[in-house]
Order: structure tokens, then C-alpha cells, then sequence
């Protein structure tokens, strides 16, 4: 397989369609394959070998989709790069990678003169943004328009096609290695999950440089829908998109389903056109997810549950299994097509139904391993498994039920804690906006539930009424033992993810290691 394929089939099926929709231009499958195959050359010619890595640093965009489909036409290999990171790690990322073209837009070219001395190897700078162009770039556009059209270089395949590093919240951040196989073998797989066809039209809400929102990326182009984009998540800017472009999908991580659902302002933008919500890339309290399933009754919410070094759909809950007190609504649903999942214990043998272990998992979507590092691949992926580092158990039907990340589980007097469990009670009461849970060093039980809480605005909640109010759903040595109440929003990684690590630094920092 090869990603150049989705895109000729969309041009053979869906010519004079609508590829994409941005800040108030358009244009159609034809007109978006001719550009990819103008811009593949300008980047070609600034190549120093094939496989050549080039990154990108940027919002959201129309360009953003070009980049995808242009660098690996030129025989290079993608690099998008988190957009949350610091200087130091943007350059750290890039020069792991030994990136030699650097793309970047109007937001991130200011960070240029901070970052370029930084740089190992990066040789040009391409500018895709709308204003002046920085000294020392290349124009986008202009390497478009003076580029002749050229045949597509990719052999695909196994041949790499990107490296996308993880968040690396424990260590060094690891650039997971996906092939054409890979990310053509998710999108397969996607567009049944999601019903995409030539009549989807999908907004990119979520970050691209995501696997998360990419999972859907090249799916969408696949099907011969629409791309509609917003350059980053707002609430009113991604009402506002569908309601005037009558976007029928979607994707959205947890922490942007709860700003949209608490912000109020569903009810005045027109979301009939919402056929499908998918969310995933972190757990979604099922307080929150009921109440999104009430603003928005149109709309059919899906879960995808999986990892980057997955490409990265492992699991998927179906629209019919979203029905209150349902009792399968708590799971990640069951194994995608052409996945397999299992549950194991720590000598990797398969558990029976309902007892915990590591979800691991196996099949054309699992990575080809991390960019430079055989022996983390090789723990990884042993024994012919993608070890997922998640916790969890399967039911007699075949549904995954997560617990926790095996990083975050907290054990407190010899008990396993599940944070997941303790947040889901928390969000369960009508004051809490948003709370993550971390086990902190406690000398007689080795470790503490503490959970860190931001209440919506208006409401006031002390510590004793909110143990009360766990305390009737959870066990009492899962309720948390202190709260710490914040009024800023918690932080988040480039994902939306809530980054737990920042959160639990504090308490251990004197500690010989986090665990205790």
C-alpha cells in the first residue's frame, strides 16, 4: 500500500469535489492533487537523499493536509512536530530525527531566531503561513508555482513513511516509525468505523500533528469527503464551522468534549448536521460523555481507543453501544478490524475474561518500531506484541475495559488504585470541571490518592463535601485523601491530553524515584 493511493482514488471517484475548506479557501480534489504533485517537486529539489526527513511546525491548515501527501510524493519522510513543545524539544525532536526541511507557518516563525541555533541539521526553512515572509525562508507558494509536476517517488509499503514522536512524559520522547502499510492499513479500517463516504465533510478540530486527529486524515481523503479546518480548537470557531459548513464528522479529545459541553453555548449554533463524534486519545468521564450525548442528540458518539505506535486505532465503541447505563458504554469497545487484542500478565501469557493485565495487541497497524532505539523496540513489540504500557480486561463479548495507564495506577497499602475510577466519580459531581488523580509519597502506605480539581465556574465545593460525594461511589480506599483545588485549567499536552507527569513532579521530586 502507498498514501499516494487515497489520494488518486479520491481524484478518480470525486474530481470536481470538495477537498478542503479553510478560512475562506477552497478547492476541489483535482485542483488539491495537481498542487501535491507541484509541491512534491519544490521539495524534492531541496532534498540532500531520499528518505529525507521534513518536519512541519504549524497550526492547523489546508497546507498542513498538502504536507502530508507532498513530502512523501518527494520521497521524504514526514515529521510533524508537536506544537506544545519548548524550543529545547521542538530542536531536540528535530535533531533526533536529522530533519533537513523545516516547514513552518505565521504562529511558530517568530520561535525561528531562538530555535535555528539550536538546529543540527536543518538546511531550509519553508514558509506556509499568510504574512511577511521571515528572512531566510523559502515561500510556500512559490515553490509551488515554480515547480513543474513530477511523478510520485514513494515506494511504499514498508518503506517509512513518518516518524511521530511520543509526548515523552517518562524519559526521552521516542519517535515512533509508521510505514505507508501502517497509516493506509488505519485508514481502511476507519472509514467503516466512522461511515465516511464522498458526502462526509470533516473538521479537523483536534491538533494534526496528532495521530489522534491523523487517524481520520488520510481515511477522509480515502472516502474522496472534505476536509474543513479550524486552526486550533475553540468553542465558538468549531460551532460556528459546523453549523456554517454543515460538517457531518468529527473528532474531539475529552477535554474539548467537557469545554464544549460546559461552555454553554451549544444551543446557539445550529449542530444538526453532526453525524458522528469520534473521541479518544485520553479516558472520557462518563458524566461528561452523557451529558455531550444530550447537547448534541444528531450526533452518533463513537470511541477509538489507541496509540501512536498503532496508527493508532487498536479498539472502537459503535454508536450503539452509547446509551446510558448501558454496560458496555464504560469500554473502549472491541478489537478493530484486522487487530487483535489480548489481555496478558507481566510473563505474557493471555489472561481469561475479566481478570486485569497489559493490553497488548498485534496486526498490519503496529508500528515498525522507535527511531534509534532497538531496545525499547524490542521491549515493545516482544514476543510479536504491541505492548500497549495500558491496563485493563476484556468481557466474555470481547469488549476492552481500560483501568488505567500502568504509569498512573497508584498502589496505596498494598491495594490497586485505578485513577480512572477515582476521576470518574469526581466528574461525576456538577461542580467539578476538570481533575486529574496521581498517587503521592505517603510513609505509611507508600503512596496517596491526591487529586487535583478545577470547579466550573460559579461553584464552590470544599474538600470534605467532595470525599463525601466519592465515597458513595467508589471504596473508601479509593477515595482521595487530599484535594487541591485549583482556578487555572490543568495542563495539557498538544493531544489535549491532561499531563499527569507535571502534576505529580512536585510531590516526588526529593524522592530517590517515583515510586514508593
Amino acid at each position: 500500500m502507498i498514501l499516494s493511493q487515497t489520494l488518486r482514488r479520491a481524484v478518480q471517484q470525486n474530481a470536481s469535489g470538495t477537498a478542503t475548506v479553510y478560512k475562506g479557501r477552497r478547492q476541489t480534489w483535482k485542483a488539491f492533487s495537481e498542487r501535491i504533485a507541484r509541491l512534491a517537486a519544490g521539495i524534492y529539489a531541496l532534498l540532500p537523499e531520499s528518505n529525507a526527513r521534513v518536519a512541519i511546525l504549524s497550526l492547523n491548515s489546508d497546507r498542513y493536509l498538502e504536507y502530508f501527501y507532498a513530502v512523501p510524493w518527494a520521497g521524504g519522510i514526514l515529521n510533524p512536530v508537536n506544537i506544545r513543545l519548548a524550543p529545547p524539544e521542538i530542536a531536540y525532536t528535530l535533531n533526533d530525527s536529522e530533519s533537513s526541511v523545516l516547514f513552518v507557518d505565521d504562529a511558530f516563525s517568530a520561535m525561528l531566531p531562538v530555535l535555528r541555533p539550536l538546529l543540527k541539521n536543518v538546511e531550509h526553512v519553508v514558509f506556509m503561513g499568510d504574512g511577511p515572509r521571515p528572512e531566510g525562508c523559502i515561500d510556500y507558494e512559490s515553490l509551488i508555482s515554480e515547480s513543474a509536476p513530477m511523478e510520485d517517488q514513494a515506494e511504499g509499503g514498508q518503506q517509512l513513511a513518518g516518524l511521530f514522536y511520543t509526548g515523552g512524559t517518562t524519559g526521552r520522547s521516542k519517535g515512533v516509525m509508521l510505514s505507508h502499510d501502517n497509516l493506509v492499513f488505519n485508514a481502511l479500517n476507519v472509514v467503516p468505523e466512522m461511515g465516511y463516504g464522498q458526502s462526509t465533510i470533516y473538521m479537523h478540530a483536534g491538533p494534526m500533528f496528532h495521530l489522534a486527529d491523523m487517524a481520520s486524515t488520510f481515511a477522509v481523503t480515502l472516502a474522496a469527503g472534505t476536509h474543513a479546518i479550524v486552526p486550533r480548537f475553540d468553542v465558538e470557531e468549531v460551532l460556528s464551522l459546523i453549523q456554517t459548513e454543515r460538517v457531518t464528522h468529527t473528532l474531539l479529545v475529552p477535554t474539548m468534549i467537557n469545554m464544549l459541553v460546559s461552555s454553554g453555548k451549544i444551543r446557539n449554533f445550529d449542530t444538526s448536521s453532526l453525524q458522528r463524534m469520534l473521541y479518544g486519545a485520553s479516558p472520557m468521564p462518563e458524566a461528561v460523555l452523557i451529558e455531550a450525548m444530550k447537547q448534541m442528540p444528531n450526533a452518533a458518539f463513537a470511541q477509538g481507543y489507541g496509540q501512536t505506535e498503532a496508527s493508532p486505532i487498536l479498539t472502537a465503541l459503535a454508536p450503539e453501544f452509547h446509551v446510558s447505563g448501558g454496560a458496555k458504554l464504560r469500554s473502549a469497545g472491541r478489537a478493530a478490524l484486522g487487530v487483535e487484542v489480548v489481555i496478558m500478565d507481566k510473563d505474557d501469557r493471555e489472561l481469561p475474561c475479566g481478570e486485569v493485565g497489559e493490553i497488548c495487541a498485534r496486526g498490519e497497524n503496529v508500528m515498525l518500531g522507535y527511531w534509534g532505539m532497538e531496545q525499547a523496540s524490542a521491549e515493545t513489540l516482544r514476543n510479536g506484541w504491541l505492548h500497549t504500557g495500558d491496563l485493563g480486561y476484556m468481557d466474555e463479548d470481547g469488549f476492552v475495559f481500560i483501568v488505567d495507564r500502568a504509569k498512573d495506577m497508584v498502589i496505596s497499602g498494598g491495594e490497586n488504585i485505578f485513577s480512572v475510577e477515582v476521576e470518574g466519580a469526581i466528574y461525576s459531581h456538577p461542580a467539578v470541571q476538570e481533575c486529574a488523580v496521581v498517587g503521592i509519597p505517603h510513609k505509611e502506605w507508600g503512596e496517596m490518592v491526591h487529586a487535583i480539581v478545577v470547579l466550573r465556574d460559579g461553584h464552590r465545593l470544599d474538600e470534605e463535601d467532595l470525599q463525601a460525594h466519592c465515597r458513595a461511589l467508589i471504596a473508601s480506599y479509593k477515595v482521595p485523601r487530599s484535594i487541591e483545588f485549583r482556578e487555572q485549567a490543568l495542563p495539557v499536552s498538544g493531544a489535549g491530553k491532561i499531563l499527569k507527569n507535571e502534576l505529580r513532579a512536585p510531590y516526588w521530586e526529593k524522592m530517590e524515584r517515583a515510586v514508593n
